[in-house]
Parts: C-alpha cells; structure tokens; sequence
C-alpha cells in the first residue's frame, strides 16, 4: 500500500547544500542588482528633490536622465553599490541562520513569526555594513553627467540643455571638481574626503539609526507579509500550480504592502544621509515641502523597484534553494 509524502513548505538553511547555496546567492545578487539599479537611482533623486523642481515623476526623471546622460546616466554609482553584495550575503545568512535558531533553540515553529524576527535581525546586520557604501552611493547617484553624444557637438536646444543640468546639479550638496566629477575612481575619492573632512568617520554613518527605523520595519513586514500571502494563496489554489508560482505571486504583493506602511521613513532617511540635517529638522522641512504628500513622495518609484525586486530576488532565492538542497529532501519539494 503506498503512501504520500509529506511535502515541506519552506526550505531551511540546514536542508541545502552550501557550497552551492551562497556562490549562487552571491550571483544571482548581482544579476538582480543589474537590473535593478536605474530604479534605485530614480528613485532616491525624487526623494531628494523639492517638489518638482527637477523631475515630475517616475517617467519624467527615465526619460530626462536617458536623454541628457545617456544609458551610463541611469547607472551612476553602480560599481560602487555592487560592495553591497557583501552586506547582502551578511543580511540572507543571519535571516536564515535566525530562522533556524528560533525552530531549533526556542520551538517557535511559527513561520510569519521566525520570518518577522529573522527578517528584522538581517536588516540590522546588512544596515551596519552597507551604510557606508549607501552613503558614498546616494551622492553619486545625483551628480548627474551630460550625455557623451552631445558633448562633441551643439544641442539643438543648448538653453534648455543647460537650465536641465543645472536643476539636476541643485540635487548634489557636495562641490566637486569637473575633472573629479568626470573621473570614476575620482568622483568617489572626492566624496569620501568630503565625508571625512565634515564628519570625520561617523560621517559614513550619518543616518544610520533612521536607516535601522526604516529597513528593518520594511524587512521584517517584507518577511511576514510573504509567508502569510504564501500560506493564503497555498491554501485557496490547486495543488498541481507550482509553489514557485505561488511564490513570485506572493512576494510583489509583499513588497507593495511593506513599501506603503514605511514610504515616509524611506524619503526622510535619504534626506538626513544626503543632506546631513537632523530628524527633528528633516521632517519639519519635508512637511513644509511637501505636507501629506510626503506619504507618497518617490513612492512611484520605490513600488517599481519593489515590485520588480521582490519578483526577481524570490524568483532567485527560491530557485536556489530548490537547486541546492540536498538529496535526502529533493523528492518532499514541490517545485
């Protein structure tokens, strides 16, 4: 007489095989991050500007950094950020090792529960490693860089031209040189010392605390919200649909859900890391900015980049997860 077998839901840290969990975590991260990026840059130059002065939204800000600065415009900073894979791999091996330590140690058996805790412990060990280089990479993003096409001969429209990399000038409270801000190496060298020469070495962790107000809330919510939306819809959809579907269905929703409870949090962080103000001071300005819109400043921009995020990195995590698991579970996951 046969019998079923149990299927696991989720798979732990302790059923994969990590020589090939972390290698491809660390490359699935980069491709991820590829893609990504340009969102990021838009989205923290909306943040940073003043109502409109520059861009009027999501769109408006592609198609002008495009036009003005070309592809490379729209991946300003980008090698810089790529430093922060290593925070990552930091922020996923702590939100597993926690997930397993909760079940092992305490009995906590709770997924929503181990994914809330070790979803806001990561965040907190990825923050204190990436701050730094998220700092050094804001400013880069908003040194905006005419296009290289148009340097070699006359714009059509040269007053236009120009009033447009001024407004995109305005976003950069730092100064640099032409010829720093035209260097890769050279334009990250200039900031670091602008950094140091301010604040010295706590400069690099101007915003930190913020950064913790806002990413580990978002994280832990992230985390809870997609084992509950994965549970949920595992519960209501036939059991031949693939819970890898289930899965990249569940975690955009995650991430739109995460992103409108903590949009404030995120604009006032970019402000205090970029402009060097003080919480009492930062939010005292935005609200005279922008009122309640404050809510909903860059978060066109932000649910992009969420949305597309949450799909690619739970399309990756979970498809890694299946490939390295070891021999002894391969035939209790259901792809």
């Amino acid at each position: 007489m046969g019998f079923e077998v149990e299927e696991i839901p989720i798979i732990e840290l302790n059923m994969m095989d990590k020589r090939k969990y972390f290698p491809l975590t660390l490359a699935s991260g980069l491709t991820i991050r590829s893609i990504l990026y340009p969102f990021m840059l838009i989205k923290t130059r909306l943040q940073i500007q003043k109502g409109r002065t520059v861009y009027r939204g999501t769109f408006d800000a592609f198609i002008q950094i495009s036009r003005m600065e070309g592809a490379s415009g729209l991946y300003r900073g980008f090698w810089l950020s790529c430093l922060q894979l290593f925070p990552s791999m930091a922020y996923i091996s702590t939100y597993e090792g926690t997930r397993h330590y909760l079940l092992e140690t305490h009995g906590v058996t709770d997924n929503r529960i181990r994914s809330f805790v070790g979803g806001g412990l990561a965040s907190i060990t990825g923050q204190t490693l990436a701050v730094p280089i998220d700092i050094v990479t804001q400013h880069l993003m908003l040194m905006g860089r005419r296009n290289p096409a148009k340097a070699s001969g006359q714009s059509t429209f040269p007053g236009t031209d120009k009033r447009a990399q001024q407004k995109v000038s305005s976003l950069q409270h730092f100064h640099l040189s032409e010829s720093d801000a035209r260097s890769r190496f050279g334009a990250v060298r200039a900031i670091v010392r602008v950094i140091y020469k301010q604040d010295g070495l706590l400069g690099f962790y101007k915003g930190y605390f913020i950064s913790l107000a806002c990413f580990a809330p978002n994280s832990a919510l992230w985390w809870f919200f997609y084992d509950s939306y994965s549970v949920l819809f595992a519960s209501v959809t036939p059991v031949f649909i693939p819970r890898l579907a289930i899965q990249v269905v569940a975690a955009p929703l995650s991430g739109i859900s995460s992103a409108l409870l903590t949009n404030p949090l995120d604009v006032i962080r970019a402000r205090i890391q970029v402009e060097g103000t003080k919480l009492g001071e930062t939010v005292k300005l935005l609200w005279k900015e922008e009122g309640i819109w404050i809510i909903t400043k860059g978060l066109s921009a932000r649910l992009v980049q969420s949305v597309t995020f949450s799909f690619f990195i739970i399309l990756g995590y979970e498809t890694i997860k299946r490939w390295s698991i070891l021999d002894e579970y391969k035939d209790k996951v259901r792809w």
